[in-house]
């Protein structure tokens, strides 16, 4: 009877575990749906691509937005082939734009000129690093932040900002919160969407996809860390800007 008793225990845990073995498990570099969405929209993407016609994206970053000698590798190249493979009727256009070591105050100044040469739809604005590894007053950089995206809405583009890399190595030699609480203050303020590479690292260095805190891995680690930018990023813009159910009807 006691035997059984087992066997009839052993049949029933198959299909509970067969049952658990279907269930889709969670991919490297997979982030939450709540690090990528954004109560902010991308209204002119949406536009663009309902009509057919060309959309033109403006990345404007520094050194942490490329691989030296890597640049088919870095994220704004895994961003524009997401954006191709996931949009395939769409032409897409992309741009680079690289202000190394150079402040957010030190950018900004520049934007509206680089519209008015690229004619973009939307504008990527990575930035902050910088800033606060120098250690700028952080209302000063609120105040940058606040003067670039005022241009840029109104020289006619969309805008998505992009806030610190994450790094465990640097976290005790610069204090990111003032600079990230600043530019999350903007964003809401000017109905932008931002999208937080710093949560997004964080969340992948502490759920184990990349040991962040290693300098051993060299190319190769930032080669997978920007690859999974890029698609992250990809899906933030084609959310925000709704390019899923613009497709479909």
């Amino acid at each position: 009877m006691l035997g059984m008793t087992l066997l009839a225990g052993c049949l029933t845990a198959v299909p509970a575990r067969a049952e658990e073995a279907a269930q889709p498990q969670p991919q490297p570099c997979d982030v939450p749906a709540y690090l990528l969405s954004s109560d902010s929209s991308l209204p002119r993407v949406a536009d663009v691509v309902k009509r057919g016609q060309p959309l033109n994206v403006l990345l404007v970053g520094s050194r942490s937005s490329t691989i030296p000698t890597q640049e088919a590798s870095a994220y704004p190249a895994k961003l524009l082939a997401a954006l191709k493979d996931r949009l395939p009727s769409v032409q897409i256009n992309l741009s680079v734009e690289l202000y190394p070591s150079k402040t957010a105050e030190e950018t900004h100044a520049s934007l509206v000129k680089l519209v008015e040469a690229k004619n973009p739809t939307l504008v990527i604005w990575q930035t902050g690093t910088v800033d606060a590894m120098r250690s700028i007053d952080p209302d000063d950089f609120r105040s940058a932040i606040d003067e670039g995206v005022v241009a840029l809405q109104n020289a006619g583009t969309d805008v998505v900002l992009v806030n610190l890399q994450y790094s465990p190595r640097t976290e005790t030699m610069i204090s990111a919160p003032p600079y990230l609480d600043n530019m999350r203050v903007v964003a809401q303020q000017h109905d932008v969407p931002l999208f937080d590479r710093f949560a997004i690292m964080r969340y992948w260095s502490e759920a184990g996809d990349f040991d962040l805190f290693s300098t051993s891995h060299g190319v190769e680690l930032a080669k997978r860390v920007h690859a999974c930018i890029g698609r992250a990023l990809s899906k933030f813009v084609i959310d925000a800007a709704h390019l899923d159910q613009a497709q479909q009807n």
